[in-house]
């Protein structure tokens, strides 16, 4: 009786709830902190958030990358081979109708007419395949935009970069071709990656206008098809520069993909005399059509949960 007086008063003494006559303490209530709420606004279309929220998401654009890649042959008997087939099959069209039937190998420099059109069709696929599946990223993702926060300008970034594999597989087809054909590249080649990030910026650059359009207006993706194939005929990817008139030059460089296709050949056969003007040209042009893409994407970003 007296032991269990003393612990009472030691528990009082502590600040302790005594227990009662024969039982154990009851529980000591505690304070849970209050839950912190996250109010997410949408914010200017230029701007250091905007740019550090990105960065903030890297590893979401990497495995979104790798989700891509993987999908995209799942289940197929040619796996990563269909990369390889869509351009050089067109390559061998190209030669029997354009290159024997138009007699456009006599144009090309005494550069043998299949790797002349295989140099641009190998950046002209990429470009076509990134741009077609970026202006639909948003729409294939519905799910996704609709029900998780991210910045949504990783959906067509991570799209169109999914297809630089296909384009370094392609790559070693042409290297094995030039090899055939005893063309070894010049100096030029240390460009080549510079000319690849242009084709990847010029992708994206449109894709995003596309995308950002393609939530309120569903014919988008009934037109993508026929302005990449008619953009193809707009870009010398077969058939060389030289063929337009001079007077006709400087709005024909308006056409970023000119400057890609050319720079490219340049860099891989050294066959180029426009290809400083034609980068200039294109390198600004893409500069302001990402700058207008990615403002417009930032304005209409905020609802496109609400009409996905």
């Amino acid at each position: 009786m007296a032991s269990q007086l003393e612990s009472e008063e030691r528990a009082t003494a502590s600040g302790q709830t005594p227990a009662p006559f024969g039982g154990a303490a009851p529980p000591v209530a505690t304070t849970q902190p209050a839950p912190q709420r996250v109010l997410i606004r949408p914010g200017a279309a230029f701007s250091t958030v905007a740019l550090r929220d990105l960065w903030s998401y890297r590893e979401l654009l990497y495995f979104l990358v790798w989700r891509d890649i993987k999908v995209r042959y799942k289940q197929t008997a040619f796996g990563a081979g269909w990369a390889i087939l869509q351009p050089f099959l067109l390559m061998v069209v190209f030669t029997l109708f354009l290159g024997k039937l138009a007699h456009l190998d006599s144009r090309t420099n005494g550069i043998p007419y299949p790797i002349f059109s295989f140099a641009g069709l190998v950046p002209w696929t990429f470009f076509s395949q990134s741009l077609t599946a970026a202006s639909g990223s948003l729409l294939l993702n519905k799910d996704l935009v609709s029900k998780v926060y991210f910045p949504r300008l990783l959906l067509p970034l991570a799209t169109a970069a999914s297809f630089v594999v296909d384009l370094a597989l392609a790559m070693v087809v042409l290297g094995g071709m030039m090899a055939y054909y005893g063309i070894a590249p010049g100096w030029g080649i240390v460009f080549l990656p510079a000319f690849v990030v242009l084709a990847y910026l010029t992708s994206i650059s449109v894709g995003i206008w596309l995308t950002a359009l393609g939530i309120n207006y569903r014919d988008i993706k009934y037109a993508v098809p026929f302005l990449v194939q008619l953009w193809m005929f707009l870009s010398p990817v077969v058939y060389p520069t030289t063929l337009l008139p001079e007077r006709y030059r400087f709005l024909y460089s308006l056409n970023p993909m000119a400057g890609v296709v050319e720079g490219f050949r340049w860099a891989l056969l050294g066959q180029s005399s426009t290809v400083g003007p034609l980068t200039a040209v294109s390198v600004a042009v893409v500069l302001a059509l990402l700058a207008g893409g990615v403002w417009y994407f930032r304005h209409t970003e905020r609802t496109f949960a609400d009409v996905v």
